[in-house]
């Protein structure tokens, strides 16, 4: 008698531990599911808007369906305007990247150089658009790579949609890397603040 009440007693505790565990993934999964998108904002000029390609042929809309792709739950807007310069985009990015958004994804492109600009006013409005974003908490990935030619349109300034799909790829572990560390430095957070 007292080894069936004893394993009855064991198989309650085990079902109430099954049960909190059980409660417990559900509230997770819930907070994942109802959790924020990631939201990017891609700044840029012609290139990020989508010159030949359209704003869906773009790199920010490829990048988004690569990371849904991935599973992750991401909005990215284009914030690309034709002709702009460094200069230019300096004077939007607070306007353009909004409050909220978790990674900043900055493609000067070459129109200062098309216009007259200097390399070193390149260089300064780059740093302080990175600088900017930086102080309100938001991740900055500068895209600023040498493209070949065969991506390029007839022009040899604009992409082919080849390209943009070039940047997207190019871009998707980058974003990933971002994410990767987020999480951990919550996870670091969470365990010192348990000790």
């Amino acid at each position: 008698m007292r080894a069936v009440r004893a394993l009855e007693t064991a198989i309650a505790r085990c079902l109430s531990r099954a049960m909190v565990v059980g409660t417990a993934v559900l509230m997770y999964a819930s907070l994942g599911a109802n959790a924020a998108p990631l939201r990017i904002v891609a700044i840029g000029a012609s290139n990020t808007h989508g010159w030949y390609v359209g704003n869906r042929g773009a790199y920010p809309a490829q990048l988004q369906v690569l990371l849904r792709a991935k599973g992750i739950d991401a909005e990215v807007t284009n914030a690309g305007v034709p002709f702009e310069t460094t200069g230019m985009m300096l004077r939007r990015i607070d306007k353009d990247v909004p409050s909220g958004t978790d990674i900043a994804i900055l493609d000067p492109g070459g129109n200062d150089r098309r216009f007259f600009g200097t390399k070193e006013q390149r260089a300064a409005n780059i740093a302080e658009m990175e600088r900017r974003l930086r102080a309100r908490s938001i991740s900055v990935l500068v895209y600023d790579e040498e493209i070949p030619l065969r991506y390029r349109a007839f022009d040899f300034i604009h992409l082919t949609h080849e390209g943009h799909a070039m940047i997207a790829a190019a871009l998707l572990p980058r974003v990933i890397a971002v994410l990767d560390r987020r999480r951990s430095d919550v996870l670091s957070s969470r365990n010192a603040s348990r000790r």
